[in-house]
This record gives structure tokens, sequence and C-alpha cells, in this order.
């Protein structure tokens, strides 16, 4: 999945999808959370692998990939933790119609993925090159 989702199309598509996550929770809607359920799961898929890793969104995904497998317990542990307080509070938000919280939430969210993104390209630089020993 990360090979794809490295494109930097379906990265930064990705990202800037964020807030059509909360529209299925604002409308009550089914379909609509048909329509952004199907975006989210194809978005990884539709876009081809990149061609090389020089783009930062490239190397944010590889590294996140990397971060995944290696689970170090670090500071962006913490800023994907305040990430995803912050899309639930988006979430809340939308549930309770509350377009100035929802709105604060989802900014903020967005910016901690951004800097999480900034620490996954940082360890991807790191360790890119390193081969576990057995």
């Amino acid at each position: 999945m990360f090979e794809r989702h490295s494109n930097p199309w379906s990265a930064w598509t990705r990202l800037l999808s964020t807030p059509l996550v909360l529209v299925p929770f604002w409308t009550r809607s089914r379909n609509h959370a048909a329509l952004v359920g199907a975006w989210m799961v194809l978005n990884p898929i539709v876009f081809p692998k990149p061609k090389d890793d020089s783009a930062w969104a490239t190397k944010a995904m590889l590294g996140e990939e990397m971060w995944v497998a290696e689970s170090p317990l670090d500071g962006a542990m913490a800023v994907g933790a305040l990430a995803s307080a912050f899309g639930l509070g988006g979430v809340v938000g939308a549930l309770e119609r509350r377009p100035l919280a929802t709105a604060l939430c989802t900014v903020s969210e967005i910016a901690l993925l951004l800097v999480y993104w900034r620490l996954m390209s940082e360890y991807y630089e790191e360790h890119r090159n390193y081969t576990p020993t057995e």
C-alpha cells in the first residue's frame, strides 16, 4: 500500500481530503459516508508508484512505512496521537454541528499531520540505507 501511496499525488490528495471525512458525520448521510470511504480506500491504489523518492511527500510516506515497521517510541508517536485527538475532536464537532470547533480541530489536525510528515521524511532520510542484521 505504501508503495503507491508514496506517490505525491496520492499523499497530498489524501491529506487535503481530511475535511471530507467529517462530511458524513455532519450530514448523517450514508451515501456521503460511502463516497468518502470509497475515496479513502481507492486513493492509495489509483496512483502509480512514484518514479523516485525525491518528493518530500514520497519520503514522508516511505518514512512512515519504515517507522511503523520499527515502532519506535519517539516524538512522532506523540505528534501522531495529538493529530488523531484533533481528528476525533473534529468528528465530535461535526456530530454536534459546531462549525468553529470542527474547523479548528481540522486545521489543527492537518497542521500536526504536516509536522508528522516532516518527522517521517527525516526518519526516511536517516534510515533508508539501513539494512537490519539478522
